[in-house]
């Protein structure tokens, strides 16, 4: 399968899309271009809100507005994309890490994980905001956070700490992760997993990062789709339109040379593809 072009926005770092059945419109954040963008299927339209900070991850909130996770720490931002209040902020004091890649579970909770940028040590963590906004650690020890989604039915959790090339699954419940297990190794694949959507059937896709292709594994961790791009840094993917059955891909031109983005000049574009297969709604953001 292929992917096409939707919009040829040329994003630095296309990440975090996402269907906002609210508005009928696609999301997704370009973290180094510090812009939020949006794209509407029905009508073809597209743009760009500028931002004050590089925003990694986000979602929308059941009361309105939204939840924000910049490079930073956590804020909660209205419909009109105002800040209100700050949330939490993430590791500070520690200039090389921030934060990545999030999604909500399925009761409405924000999970979102970090990296450090300047070293790729193993030192920064995932942490959890809930819906009266206390925020708890959930994972420890990682050196970049990538493919946070949950099955349909929120009992599984799945992650990715991108350098160990797998996906790992947890039994996710009402507080702490358990029983972890490695639900995909990505081993032999060319490229490494970033981030992640599930599927109606239960199913996994993950973008890889320098791989230029979208891949799914069914709820039991066998490869089962690839999706090809032509660029090589797919970086997140969600499935949205009015019947969830159009899988978007963001991607990225971070760390392109003339020679590599002549190569593959739609690098930063957002992609989309009717795989066959339709996805599942995120919960809003229940605080």
């Amino acid at each position: 399968m292929q992917a096409r072009p939707a919009v040829d926005c040329r994003n630095i770092h296309g990440e975090g899309v996402l269907w906002n059945p609210r508005d009928r419109r696609v999301w997704w954040t370009d973290i180094h271009g510090e812009a939020l963008w949006w794209f509407e299927p029905a009508t073809g339209r597209s743009g760009s809100i500028g931002l004050p900070s590089r925003l990694c991850a986000f979602a929308p909130r059941a009361a309105g507005g939204w939840i924000m996770a910049f490079a930073e720490g956590i804020e909660l931002w209205s419909a009109d994309l105002q800040r209100e209040r700050a949330v939490h902020a993430f590791e500070p004091g520690r200039p090389e890490t921030r934060l990545n890649d999030g999604r909500t579970d399925r009761r409405g909770r924000f999970v979102v994980g970090g990296m450090n940028e300047a070293t790729g040590a193993a030192d920064s963590s995932v942490v959890r905001v809930d819906a009266d906004l206390r925020v708890e650690t959930l994972i420890e020890g990682v050196a970049c956070a990538n493919a946070t989604c949950f099955s349909p039915d929120g009992s599984v959790m799945y992650f990715a700490d991108t350098p160990e090339r797998r996906i790992r699954a947890y039994r996710y419940g009402a507080e702490d992760l358990s029983a972890e297990r490695v639900f995909a190794d990505l081993a032999t694949e060319p490229g490494l997993p970033d981030g992640a959507c599930v599927d109606a059937a239960g199913g996994v896709w993950t973008a890889e990062w320098e791989g230029g292709q979208v891949v799914r594994f069914d709820a039991e961790g066998r490869l089962t789709h690839r999706v090809a791009l032509p660029v090589p840094k797919p970086t997140c993917c969600a499935f949205g339109g009015d019947d969830l059955a159009t899988l978007y891909i963001t991607t990225s031109r971070l760390m392109s040379g003339d020679d590599d983005l002549a190569r593959a000049p739609l690098s930063g574009a957002l992609f989309e593809i009717r795989p066959g297969i339709s996805g599942v709604e995120d919960t809003p953001f229940a605080g």
